[in-house]
C-alpha cells in the first residue's frame, strides 16, 4: 500500500459527535477492537453487560467475523484513528455507514458499501454480519436509554 492510499483511508471527513448513535458506536467499537486485547475485553464487557451473555456473545461473534473478513479480504488495510480522536476517517465513515445501512435493512446500499471495503463476492455475507452487529448496537443504546430513564424517574408519589 502506498502512502497516498493510506492518507485517503485515514483522511478526516467529520467528527464523531456529529454521527448518529449507531454509526458512532460502530466507529468506537472498531477502534477499540483494533487497539488490542485490553480494549477487546472492554468491547466484550460492554456487549455482555448490555445484552447478556448469550446475545452479547452472538453480537461479538458477528463483529469479529466481520472484522476478520475486512482484514483478510479487504481491498487494503482499513485505516482508523485512535480511540480518543474526535475526527473520523473516510474508511471509518464507510464502515459506519455500511453497518447502519445493514442494520436498517437497506440491503442494496449495504452490499454496495461492503464492496468498497472488501471483495464484492463477500458483500452479502458481510452485510448479514453487519446487520447483526448494528442491531446489537441499537439494542445496547435502547437498553441504556431505558435504564437511564428508569433510574431518573420521579417517585410515583410525585407523579
Amino acid at each position: 500500500m502506498n502512502s497516498d492510499m493510506a492518507k485517503r483511508g485515514g483522511a478526516p471527513v467529520g467528527v464523531i459527535e456529529d454521527l448518529p448513535s449507531l454509526e458512532a458506536g460502530a466507529v468506537i467499537y472498531l477502534r477499540l477492537w483494533c487497539d488490542g486485547p485490553d480494549a477487546q475485553a472492554q468491547v466484550w464487557n460492554d456487549f455482555r453487560v448490555a445484552l447478556g451473555n448469550t446475545q452479547g456473545r452472538k453480537a461479538l461473534s458477528a463483529f469479529e467475523q466481520l472484522l476478520n473478513l475486512c482484514a483478510v479480504h479487504g481491498r487494503r488495510p482499513m485505516m482508523r484513528h485512535s480511540v480518543s480522536c474526535r475526527c473520523i476517517g473516510s474508511d471509518e465513515s464507510c464502515f459506519a455507514n455500511f453497518v447502519a445501512a445493514a442494520a436498517e435493512g437497506d440491503r442494496e446500499d449495504a452490499i454496495l458499501l461492503a464492496s468498497l471495503l472488501a471483495r464484492p463476492e463477500l458483500a452479502p455475507a458481510m452485510t448479514a454480519l453487519a446487520a447483526d452487529f448494528g442491531l446489537a448496537i441499537k439494542r445496547m443504546f435502547l437498553r441504556c436509554t431505558m435504564s437511564h430513564r428508569t433510574q431518573h424517574r420521579a417517585p410515583s408519589t410525585l407523579q
